[in-house]
């Protein structure tokens, strides 16, 4: 007989509990949204209440399975334990919980509690789930990669699985948004990021908050809070002495927020030694973070007993919504948050310490208000807290996706395309890790899974450590080297700065940080590589490099990270250039110096001169042979011919490189395939200037701008970066012909200009911008539109010429179609300007007369009438004007 739970037991005392109605409700809908505060026992309570609705259901003698994500490790455990704790069941019997290395599961269990990570394997393998009736994700406000892709794919299994019920359950969330994605796809099975709008949105059932009175104080410290190593000590021994000041004020359990493992096993220290370990006053301060052995973990989440003394518990955002610490009424929070950013210049992603949201400073604080009146105290300022964003960026827009991309590859959806997302991958991101996979072969040039990637995707591991220990396992022909060495790619590596062979010397002989966790985790991937072992294509080649004892780190790490090969700049540097084009700097000292070649694993963004002026630091390491960086570096290597004009002449060179590194760099003698491009290069990269620019060029130029600026489309834009972007249509064809860059000076850039004209409208060219203007005269001029080098936004049509030419011209005349006149330069006999104007009328009528004065007797040959209206317009001299006598 099906267990079934005790619904009044569980829920006892659970705000949650009382919207048991509405719950049952919404689940009839086949998806639901649950908006809860901390504390309210929605993790508690509607995993169980599912449980017994699918037992009353149609399907209810299959006795279908309830799946909980939590969205860590010992959250998961918690969760279960926490169940089965209130429904006086063993663990493992009707709820258990399956993590990665650690599954507690009887036969017979009803709720099952997992990472996003187990069940999005599952899904892969199996998108109808079968023997599952009900999929809850919880703290789905966290946004995490995972979460997501479990959200569009638990959106589209539904079209498999009418009767597939999906509950997504956050303390904070913008709800709306996921249940337009959980309601869209329940009849289709496609889709874009957002949701469509062919669906109804899923209910939302919205759980009051059990807040009791809380009271928000502030202790402001002076010192930096954040410096370029990210936390200051200064600021953790503040926060330290905060929370021993309060908790002695208070004298209740209290609970403290800071961001990372490092920072609670440090305050947890500074608060020891400020305050009493025994007698009356004694206080117990614990440690909470994922690096903790589980015992560790629950010891800090259980209630304290009659007797026992007050607690101090230090933790990670953990406890922020994913665990409930009981008994805390006193909450101290460093307002400080680890997340993860995207430094996409140099392919870096790591986890940064920031400020946290105003979003997470109150689920924090509301911590300390769920069992009555409470208090919360944040060790900054009231104007920290103000400045604080509204709420943390998914992870999606700042992760590295190669292993997201992978899960997108396997699902038939390579890049996301069609796939229902809350939020669209950055192009650039997703872009990015599909040539990873390419490079670890994992997906093909289309995207598409391949049969090696199809196995890894499974693994409980990274995409990039799955590669490296099936490879590296066939590379070394040892699961245990490469298992180990795969361990310490993300082992704790502080006092082995940036050596790998180093660090696993020390993890080995016990001395390193973590080297139990570690031979765990390496045993751990054992298993998995001896399972995997002789099944995967891709083993050994006969053209591998030998291996020496010293090789397997470098070689295991070039496996994970081929685009991170990296040879050193210099004998005497320490930097070193990254097949992906980065450059970082080994550490002062590092005994990897000796080798020219390193297979990379970590790399910071670091300034001054540990960067060695590289602007990153090089975290993790191994030394490489030069063969075995062309060996297993070999799909990034490549040939080409650069072509560069120099010196009049076009150089070409043969060039070998692996990815950003030049291998080898030959001259060769130049083809006339060589010339073309390399002519068009030097163009772009130097200007129109470095071409011979003829006046006929230059005026054809200011024709065709004058007409583009006054008229638009079709007359071609004649401004440098147009000109440059449609360089290979108007210039490719004369430049293909071209020998040298001696050519550039005979070619014809007129003819090459004419090739933009647009037909049929420039039949009407010389008619709207003539080359030429008649004058009174009986003579022409030069209309100048342009001169070289010249602005082109602001040219005017000006025409020079002998202010005796134009006698009894009233007006300017206009061009393009009547829209610009043209500007006159009235010319001396000496042809030196006299007068600018586009207004002769003007011109004639006042400043002629001043100018007559000057000039006549300057130049006496030359007619300067008082009346410039009746005398006649020439070019000549007063008695050249009269003719022979």
């Amino acid at each position: 007989m099906p267990h079934r739970f005790d619904l009044t037991a569980i829920g006892a005392g659970l705000v949650v509990a009382d919207g048991r109605a509405a719950l049952k409700q919404a689940a009839r809908t086949g998806a639901m949204v649950v908006t809860a505060p901390p504390g309210t026992g929605k993790t508690t309570f509607v995993p169980p209440l599912v449980a017994n609705l699918l037992l009353d259901g149609p399907s209810g003698a299959a006795s279908p399975t309830v799946l909980l994500t939590q969205p860590r490790r010992v959250a998961v455990r918690a969760a279960a334990s926490r169940i089965a704790q209130l429904d006086g069941t063993a663990l493992g019997d009707a709820v258990g919980f399956t993590v990665r290395g650690e599954r507690v599961l009887g036969p017979d269990h009803r709720i099952e509690a997992l990472t996003p990570g187990v069940l999005l394997r599952r899904l892969l393998r199996d998108p109808e789930l079968p023997g599952v009736g009900a999929v809850i994700l919880d703290e789905v406000h966290e946004r995490s990669v995972d979460s997501d892709l479990l959200l569009g794919m638990l959106a589209e299994a539904r079209a498999l699985r009418e009767d597939l019920l999906v509950i997504a359950m956050s303390a904070t969330l913008e709800a709306a948004r996921i249940a337009d994605l959980l309601g869209a796809a329940g009849g289709s099975s496609g889709g874009s990021s957002g949701g469509s709008p062919g669906g109804s949105p899923a209910p939302i059932v919205e759980i009051p908050s059990a807040l009791y009175p809380l009271r928000i104080d502030y202790s402001p410290d002076d010192r930096q809070r954040l410096d370029e190593r990210g936390v200051t000590r200064s600021f953790l021994a503040h926060v330290a002495s905060t929370a021993a000041t309060a908790q002695r004020s208070d004298g209740c359990d209290a609970l403290v927020f800071v961001p990372g493992a490092r920072e609670v096993d440090e305050v947890v220290s500074l608060i020891r030694d400020r305050v009493p370990a025994s007698g009356t006053r004694a206080v117990e301060v614990l440690a909470l973070h994922g690096r903790m052995s589980a015992r560790d973990q629950d010891r800090a989440v259980r209630g304290r007993g009659p007797g026992d003394p007050p607690r101090i518990v230090v933790s990670t955002s953990l406890a922020e919504s994913s665990l409930t610490v009981p008994g805390v009424q006193l909450v101290v929070d460093a307002g400080l948050s680890r997340e993860v950013r995207r430094d996409q210049g140099r392919s870096m992603t790591g986890l940064v310490t920031v400020s946290a949201s105003r979003a997470s400073a109150v689920q924090r604080a509301g911590r300390a208000a769920r069992l009555g009146p409470g208090r919360a105290v944040r060790a900054y300022s009231e104007t920290d807290f103000v400045r604080m964003p509204a709420d943390s960026a998914p992870e999606i827009t700042a992760a590295e996706l190669t292993d997201a991309a992978l899960m997108l590859a396997a699902w038939g959806t390579p890049r996301g395309d069609g796939f229902l997302l809350p939020t669209r991958p950055p192009e650039a991101a997703i872009r990015e890790a599909e040539l990873v996979l390419q490079a670890l072969e994992l997906v093909d040039a289309s995207g598409s899974i391949t049969p090696l990637g199809s196995r890894v995707v499974q693994l409980p591991v990274g995409a990039r450590e799955a590669r490296a220990l099936i490879a590296g396992t066939a590379e070394l022909g040892s699961p245990g080297t490469a298992s180990e060495i795969v361990a310490a790619m993300s082992a704790d590596h502080r006092e082995a700065g940036a050596d790998l062979p180093l660090l696993l010397r020390e993890l080995r002989a016990g001395r390193a940080t973590g080297s139990d966790r570690w031979r765990r985790e390496a045993t751990r991937l054992r298993r998995i590589a001896e399972a995997e072992r002789g099944g995967v294509r891709g083993a050994a080649r006969a053209d591998a490099p030998g291996v020496a004892p010293g090789d397997a780190p470098g070689i295991v790490l070039a496996l994970s990270r081929p685009e991170w090969i990296a040879r050193r700049v210099s004998h005497d540097s320490r930097a070193y250039l990254l097949a992906s084009g980065t450059r970082a700097a080994l550490p002062e000292g590092s005994a990897l110096l000796s080798s020219e070649w390193i297979a990379v694993r970590e790399v910071q963004r670091a300034d001054g001169r540990a960067a060695d002026g590289t602007g990153a630091v090089i975290r993790l390491a191994a030394p490489l042979t030069e063969a075995a960086a062309l060996h297993y570096g070999a799909m990034l290597r490549g040939e080409k011919r650069e072509a560069r004009v120099s010196d009049g002449r076009v150089h070409v060179r043969e060039e070998r490189s692996l990815g950003a590194i030049l291998l080898a760099s030959t001259p060769v003698a130049a083809t006339q395939s060589d010339t073309g491009p390399a002519i068009l290069r030097m163009v772009r990269d130097d200007g129109l200037e470095s071409l011979h620019w003829s006046e006929t060029a230059v005026t054809l130029r200011g024709r065709l701008a004058l007409l583009h600026r006054e008229l638009g489309d079709p007359w071609p834009a004649m401004d440098a970066a147009s000109l440059l972007d449609r360089l290979d249509d108007w210039l490719g064809p004369d430049i293909g012909r071209a020998s040298g860059r001696s050519a550039l000076r005979s070619l014809d850039l007129t003819s090459a200009l004419r090739r933009l004209l647009p037909w049929p409208a420039a039949a009407e060219l010389d008619a709207l911008v003539p080359e030429r203007l008649t004058v009174p005269s009986g003579g022409s001029a030069r209309i100048a539109y342009a001169e070289a080098g010249g602005e082109l936004d602001s040219l005017r049509p000006v025409v020079a010429v002998k202010l005796q030419e134009v006698f009894g011209l009233a007006r300017s005349p206009r061009l393009v179609g009547g829209r610009v006149p043209v500007l006159f330069h009235l010319l001396s006999p000496a042809r030196k300007p006299l007068a600018v104007t586009d207004d002769l009328e003007s011109f004639w009528n006042g400043p002629y007369q001043q100018v007559r004065k000057e000039m006549r007797g300057r130049y006496p040959k030359h007619p300067w009438p008082e009346d410039p209206w009746t005398a006649p317009a020439t070019a000549r001299t007063k008695r050249a004007a009269a003719g022979p006598r």
